[in-house]
């Protein structure tokens, strides 16, 4: 016969949670030198690493993307520390979407572009563009600054409400109104992107 205890219980339904904390923990790689995940510098960084998943624009994961995590080169990580610890004392946290991309990703998303007939995603992220011109438009780039660490994806959340801020489209929404400066989203979108 077996006696549970308080602990035990708790123990029971502790053990769990600890497993899937240790073997996300044990799924981040290494790192080349010069290299760093970015919640090791930014301990409050949020990630939403769509390509370690099938919610992004191709729809599937995507290749060298082996955790939910980001890297960016030490550099790049400390410059973002600086704008993290400003926009903190404003009341936001940053959500980060993609940091390094393998090259193998760029050739995933290369691939992808040229089966015209894969279309699963287009309602959800390129509704307004034909899928032959997304490298025509610059969407989608054969030669990525993500693949050298020093560029970021990334949206800020508020600290109160957990709430991603409205900057006018989502994430890898491949459209205009994603464009920097452009003239399709309202006065208090544009003042948020350019917080």
């Amino acid at each position: 016969m077996r006696i549970r205890t308080k602990t035990s219980k708790a123990l029971h339904l502790l053990l769990p949670l600890l497993f899937m904390v240790f073997t996300a923990c044990a799924q981040k790689a290494s790192v080349p030198e010069g290299f760093v995940y970015i919640d090791q510098v930014i301990p409050t960084v949020q990630y939403d690493i769509r390509y370690y998943s099938e919610n992004n624009f191709v729809g599937s994961k995507i290749d060298g993307y082996e955790a939910p995590a980001a890297i960016l080169s030490v550099e790049a990580a400390n410059a973002l520390k600086a704008v993290s610890e400003e926009l903190d004392s404003r009341g936001y946290y940053l959500k980060i979407f993609d940091g390094y991309r393998p090259q193998k990703a760029v050739e995933h998303f290369i691939r992808w572009a040229e089966d015209v007939n894969d279309n699963k995603m287009k309602p959800w992220y390129y509704p307004n563009v034909d899928k032959k011109d997304l490298f025509m438009r610059g969407y989608i780039a054969k030669k990525s600054s993500h693949t050298r660490g020093s560029t970021v994806d990334l949206t800020l959340v508020d600290k109160e409400t957990g709430e991603e801020i409205d900057m006018g489209s989502s994430y890898d929404f491949l459209d205009n109104v994603s464009a920097h400066g452009t003239p399709l989203i309202t006065a208090e979108q544009t003042a948020t992107v350019n917080c």
